[in-house]
């Protein structure tokens, strides 16, 4: 009954986010039921990109040995591919970049967010994973660079 709770909790957290993601993969860490889930979405303003996630999340057993009923750790992985021609859309093109995806790690304050940001000098898309929270900012993070210029061909 838990797991069907935190699910509608965490599928009402995606619904409000811009992008959605396909959970594409799943794997069993041990006997707790603590799984690695792995989502792919594709990029909204840039075509031809799609972003592959890996995140913990914690099963019952674990959430009842260890308290914290509502939250999941914010540790995520990241690695974005060419799966097609890219086409740049309307992106913010600042230092600072965008948010492109978020997803809740808790029911309230914590997430996993993606920003994208276009290093213009050497024409690549970076994708940081990294956790936000309200007060307690945190160093989890992961890096995926995409180059937007044609690979060399073969002779």
């Amino acid at each position: 009954m838990f797991r069907s709770i935190f699910t509608v909790a965490a599928t009402m957290a995606a619904m409000t986010s811009s992008v959605t993601a396909e959970t594409v993969g799943k794997v069993d860490v041990d006997w707790l039921g603590n799984d690695i889930v792995i989502e792919a979405f594709a990029d909204p303003d840039v075509e031809g990109v799609t972003c592959y996630v890996a995140y913990f999340e914690r099963g019952l057993i674990d959430r009842l040995q260890k308290g914290s009923w509502f939250e999941d750790p914010s540790n995520s992985s990241i690695s974005c591919e060419q799966t097609g021609p890219i086409v740049v859309g309307d992106i913010d093109r600042s230092r600072e970049g965008e948010s492109v995806f978020s997803e809740r790690r808790s029911i309230i304050w914590k997430s996993i967010k993606i920003t994208r940001i276009l290093e213009s000098e050497s024409q690549t898309l970076m994708y940081v994973s990294h956790a936000r929270d309200i007060q307690d900012g945190s160093a989890k993070m992961s890096l995926s660079t995409v180059p937007l210029y044609a690979p060399p061909t073969s002779p």
